[in-house]
């Protein structure tokens, strides 16, 4: 996955906080078992941490500034999304959300933008405290992507994905999936707290496992809203692979069967390596978000 050197990145939609402290925040999640139970329950849920029941009670926190702001110092072109990996996740961030305000856009609506916040170890938000065990998460609360960049270590080593730059911007794109499905009131429409591998929750995550992979199938085409030239240049098959295979290792079976050594699929919350596959996939393929009914 390569960047137009030349395009200027929009730090706007990402917020550093790396390194900064939550007010008054206790988040409750540790290491450990406990962590890794967060990591299969938490993992790329739709939803913020109070839901999953890792909130320290202080649903009132927000994450504050870091005086680093490191990305905000040093991502400003796509030359440094192609260098650094704090950089290119701003990057992503900036082709998802340009793809979605042009399709919200071509479908008569309006796009609102989503930040994406980037932490240290535990940052509080508007659902709650939560430590970086939980994973990638959206809030509907606040309308904004929580991200520790530490987990892309763990997708590989933990997880046993192969990583990879596009592998990250799945991950990004996901949860970019649940911000759409939050405008459009799918999010509030399926929260039933019910498990398996038929609940909501999995039609919910397959679902912004599609929505991820109808952005992958126009990145490379949709224009930068300030040069009117996309800003991802080259998005390659093997790309695509490291994305299916990072899809795969986060399926309820595959995570059950690493941390649990077998697989319950009445506590699905994800769905299975091969749906999470196929449904990426699917919208991959058409680039079409009418493909992407998990609900049918």
């Amino acid at each position: 996955m390569q960047f137009d050197d030349d395009a200027d990145l929009d730090t706007s939609e990402v917020q550093d906080v790396r390194g900064s402290r939550i007010p008054g925040g206790r988040a409750t999640v540790g290491g450990g078992i406990v962590g890794i139970i967060a990591l299969i329950l938490g993992l790329f849920f739709g939803v913020g941490p109070d839901q999953l029941g890792l909130s320290s009670g202080d649903s009132g926190t927000t994450a504050t500034e870091s005086s680093a702001a490191q990305v905000e110092q040093s991502c400003r072109t796509g030359q440094d999304a192609n260098t650094r990996d704090d950089c290119r996740t701003v990057a992503v961030v900036n082709s998802v959300q340009d793809f979605w305000r042009q399709e919200f856009a071509r479908r008569e609506a309006k796009y609102g933008n989503a930040r994406t916040v980037l932490f240290t170890d535990r940052v509080g938000t508007a659902c709650g405290a939560a430590t970086s065990a939980v994973g990638p998460f959206y809030c509907p609360g606040d309308r904004q992507v929580y991200l520790d960049l530490g987990f892309f270590d763990e997708l590989r080593t933990k997880f046993g994905a192969s990583g990879g730059p596009f592998a990250e911007a799945y991950v990004v794109a996901h949860e970019y999936g649940h911000h759409v499905q939050d405008q459009m009131g799918t999010l509030s429409r399926a929260q039933d707290s019910r498990t398996g591998s038929n609940s909501n929750a999995v039609k919910v995550e397959l679902q912004a496992d599609c929505y991820a992979g109808v952005w992958a199938h126009h990145a490379t085409t949709t224009p930068d809203e300030a040069t009117g030239r996309p800003l991802i240049t080259s998005l390659t098959q093997a790309d695509i692979r490291d994305g299916l295979d990072a899809a795969a290792a986060v399926g309820d079976d595959r995570i059950q069967e690493r941390f649990q050594g077998q697989v319950t699929p009445e506590s699905w919350t994800h769905g299975s390596a091969a749906q999470r596959q196929q449904w990426f996939t699917t919208g991959f393929r058409s680039g079409d978000m009418a493909d992407c009914n998990t609900f049918r």
